[in-house]
């Protein structure tokens, strides 16, 4: 697990669901999705694929609760916890995914989290940690009020020495492209400014400089969009 084997320039464009259908075992499985979020992507999985169910974790009270009112995805349970204390039997989980949660772990929680989902996994089961690269032009507008550079590079050292203690063996190192999209200003500002999980600290003046850069992205049909660099890590449970 190396960051030099990353070149800048365009990458591959794929998503994180397409990767988890190809190199996940979702055939009758039993998947965690650690982080859910607004449970998007959890949604897509349960509705899309062939698992049997997804337990979907989320640390933040205040978007678990809006999580519970989703009465339609039969498949998914959700809970409140993180990834410190997985509240599932050794060996009872085929695949563990994070997409995009890892870097807003804890630092000091980082190892006991890893060593939580390496339990939870049965043996040969895979862990998918897709994480953003610090670049691009949306990390640009994000690191005007959240610079993650230092956390997103903790996520990484706590992957690689997970590998090397062999606590995980890498499958797998994938470097690509997703898109976003957003419907004017007020989408990214109900979805990235107005996220429960994190407070940003965010006066008039930095809220314009926000809306200015962001602005600079509108295309002619009202939506902005970005092509967002991303590493996914594949690690197999020996």
């Amino acid at each position: 697990m190396d960051l030099q084997r990353f070149k800048p320039g365009p990458l591959p464009i794929m998503s994180d669901l397409q990767l988890i259908a190809e190199r996940l075992p979702v055939a009758g499985g039993r998947l965690l999705e650690l982080g859910c979020g607004r449970a998007l992507t959890t949604r897509r999985i349960a509705e899309e694929l062939p698992v049997s169910e997804v337990i979907a974790t989320e640390v933040d009270q205040v978007q678990h609760e809006r999580n519970l009112r989703i009465s339609d995805l039969p498949k998914v349970r959700f809970r409140l916890g993180g990834v410190e204390a997985i509240d599932e039997a050794d060996g009872s989980i085929d695949a563990v995914i994070m997409l995009k949660s890892l870097h807003h772990v804890p630092r000091h929680l980082l190892r006991q989290g890893l060593m939580e989902i390496h339990r939870v996994l049965r043996p040969g089961g895979i862990a998918y940690f897709s994480e953003p690269l610090y670049a691009g032009t949306f990390n640009e507008i994000m690191r005007l009020f959240h610079d993650e550079q230092a956390v997103r590079e903790a996520a990484f050292e706590a992957l690689s020495t997970a590998v090397e203690d062999g606590l995980f063996r890498l499958e797998d190192e994938i470097f690509f492209d997703s898109i976003s999209r957003f419907q004017g200003f007020e989408e990214f500002e109900d979805r990235i400014l107005g996220a429960t999980h994190t407070e940003f600290a965010i006066d008039a003046s930095l809220y314009n400089r926000i809306r200015d850069r962001f602005m600079e992205h509108m295309g002619p049909e009202g939506v902005a969009e970005f092509r967002n660099p991303n590493r996914a890590d594949l690690l197999r449970k020996p």
